[in-house]
């Protein structure tokens, strides 16, 4: 992407055109339109890239971004009221509001995992506040990239939303060092995340990280363990693991150990059947560096469940390990695969210690039915989100702000958030011009110090 083309967005959002309430709900609606006549090309797209199944391709990313677009549309004239707030006496008589205006030019980073979610979802919000918009899919999803460029042609004025292809390390350099964007939003890897605020920090750039980490399970004694094996599953194989809120790991109570491990084979085998690398349930690894990193974890436990992989296929099959060092590299590095060990406790303080090990997890999930447990692990255990007795859930609740904590992340989104993010709140003082008390100007007198120790 050349320097003129994002110039050209400065220029589109300092023309003011992208200010009018009209106008962004007419961008909000010919988006939606665009996603909805290409829905079938962009199944095909993430299916031919991740083999991701047209339930969880539609779920995951489609149908989560047709519903913040509906929300937004239906919310936008609120979200940008100005809004009335208190003036303390000391500064009457005057009036005080805050008005919410766009930031400018915005870039937004997104992963492979779930491209199409993870890159229009933050353009919805950026959107609606009435910004400009450069997008850089991954390039590890090349077929759903590239019927996402053809979407945003369609909906939007390259003025407006431009796509910036290629590979992430060649690409958002050039893109941060030649032009000062007014906010980055960028969703993967720690690492990367931190190469993203450096480039970042020169200009000053204010960025949102989205971030991951090692998100743990914590089954109680008391949980329904059934339900429990039933909902860790899902989220821990759900799009092959390669999800930034799936359950990491688990960590049961030694009493309920056996029946956790035999209800999550149940559950496992009903699922996908006897042999997941047929079941059109099931997806596969992004690449072969994702599949030789996540088969590394295989041999570092005891496979009582899968253990299988097929490099040709990039598929690995879901798997539990048990007897696992809490030491190893599984227990480590953030997964990112269908590989989940289970790991026993018998006292609190236990659990709470192994979770210490990798602090700041994006969510922390615990299934108990004592109503004291959930206050006292969320006391013990930072994380960007907590689910009681779910995984998961929080991520679809547009009243609920998204984001992590420490190392798994910076800043919040989703829903009005998202308006919130990428819009700048001003505060605005109108004060009347038919009073002037003159309290605040000299000469200061004994009397106007009176008074202002009783207005202050």
């Amino acid at each position: 992407m050349t320097l003129e083309r994002i110039n050209a967005l400065r220029s589109h959002f300092e023309s003011g055109r992208t200010r009018d309430l009209t106008g962004r709900l007419s961008a909000l609606r010919k988006l939606r339109s665009a996603i909805v006549r290409n829905e079938e090309a962009l199944l095909a797209a993430m299916h031919a890239d991740m083999r991701k199944p047209r339930f969880e391709a539609y779920l995951s990313d489609i149908g989560l971004v047709l519903a913040a677009i509906d929300g937004a549309i239906a919310k936008l004239r609120e979200w940008a009221a100005p809004v009335a707030v208190p003036t303390p006496l000391a500064l009457q008589v005057a009036e005080s509001s805050i008005h919410r205006e766009p930031l400018g030019v915005i870039l937004v980073i997104a992963p492979w995992n779930y491209p199409v979610l993870l890159l229009l979802s933050p353009l919805v919000g950026a959107i609606a506040a009435g910004n400009c918009v450069v997008l850089k899919p991954s390039e590890e999803v090349s077929n759903t990239s590239a019927e996402v460029e053809r979407i945003i042609a369609e909906a939007f004025d390259p003025a407006h939303v431009c796509v910036a292809q290629g590979p992430g390390h060649e690409v958002v350099p050039a893109l941060m060092q030649g032009f000062r964007f007014d906010h980055v939003f960028f969703t993967g890897s720690g690492p990367v995340g931190r190469q993203v605020l450096a480039q970042a920090a020169p200009h000053l750039v204010p960025v949102t990280l989205e971030l991951g980490g090692k998100s743990p399970a914590i089954v109680d004694r008391s949980a329904d363990v059934k339900v429990a094996a039933k909902r860790i599953a899902w989220s821990k194989f759900f799009n092959a693991g390669q999800t930034c809120i799936a359950t990491d790991h688990a960590l049961v109570h030694a009493s309920v150990m056996d029946e956790f491990v035999d209800h999550l084979t149940h559950w496992v085998k009903n699922a996908f059947g006897d042999d997941p690398q047929r079941s059109p349930s099931f997806a596969r690894l992004v690449n072969d560096r994702r599949l030789s990193v996540v088969r590394s974890y295989l041999d570092q436990g005891r496979a009582i469940l899968g253990g299988q992989s097929d490099a040709n296929d990039r598929y690995i099959a879901p798997t539990v390990l048990l007897d696992v060092p809490l030491d190893a590299p599984v227990m480590r590095e953030e997964i990112f695969g269908p590989v989940l060990p289970v790991i026993p406790w018998t006292e609190r303080e236990e659990a709470i210690a192994i979770t210490r090990r990798n602090p700041f997890p994006l969510a922390s999930y615990l299934f108990s039915s004592d109503r004291d447990m959930p206050g006292w692990f969320m006391e013990r255990i930072p994380s960007g989100s907590t689910c009681i007795n779910h995984c998961m859930l929080h991520f679809g609740d547009p009243y609920l702000p998204f984001g992590g904590v420490g190392a798994s992340g910076m800043g919040r989104y989703h829903g009005r958030y998202t308006f919130d993010l990428f819009s700048h709140q001003r505060a605005v003082v109108r004060a009347s011009t038919f009073i002037d008390h003159g309290l605040q100007e000299p000469p200061y007198t004994a009397m106007k110090e009176w008074v202002l120790r009783r207005v202050l």
